[in-house]
């Protein structure tokens, strides 16, 4: 194994070292779970790593946080995803409640899904959320996401495509 570096990752590795403790301040003021804070620390700079292309910012401690506010974005939307779904099972009967390996399951399919949705724009998930889930038609989600019905129509295509793609790939 070469121990040089490439110079993306001694950029991470410089960012690490001279910001990593004022990450990890700034997210704890924010989380209210160290080990949470933690983790979303790591996560900042594994995103980083992950880049294809890397350059020096300006501002390291801004480009960090909006980095890690993202990673936090994402942490509470599924949180409450999470919760959304726990408190949906307590509305069904306990005769009739998955067994709790169904539950993770089920949890995890909703946080792939989640992901998977993401990727859309906010109007696009809307329009597909709103004919998925609320059956609403083109016409409503036209009227409710103040856009034409054509671009409903584009919104749910995209949003179909995601799908497509998470079952199989993406198309050649």
């Amino acid at each position: 194994m070469s121990s040089v570096q490439s110079p993306r990752n001694e950029l991470v590795d410089t960012l690490y070292r001279d910001h990593r403790g004022w990450l990890l301040a700034w997210l704890r003021r924010n989380v209210a779970c160290a080990q949470r804070a933690e983790d979303l620390s790591q996560d900042t700079f594994v995103r980083l790593l992950g880049r294809d292309e890397l350059k020096a910012p300006r501002e390291p401690r801004a480009f960090l946080a909006a980095i890690a506010k993202g990673l936090l974005f994402d942490h509470f939307r599924r949180a409450a995803l999470e919760q959304a779904y726990l408190n949906e099972l307590l509305l069904i009967p306990e005769a009739e409640q998955p067994s709790p390996e169904e539950q993770q399951m089920i949890l995890e399919d909703l946080k792939t899904i989640d992901r998977l949705l993401d990727k859309l724009s906010s109007k696009a998930r809307a329009a597909f959320l709103y004919n998925r889930l609320d059956g609403l038609g083109h016409a409503e989600i036209a009227t409710r996401l103040g856009v034409s019905v054509p671009r409903v129509r584009q919104y749910l295509a995209q949003g179909i495509r995601q799908c497509y793609i998470a079952l199989y790939g993406e198309p050649t």
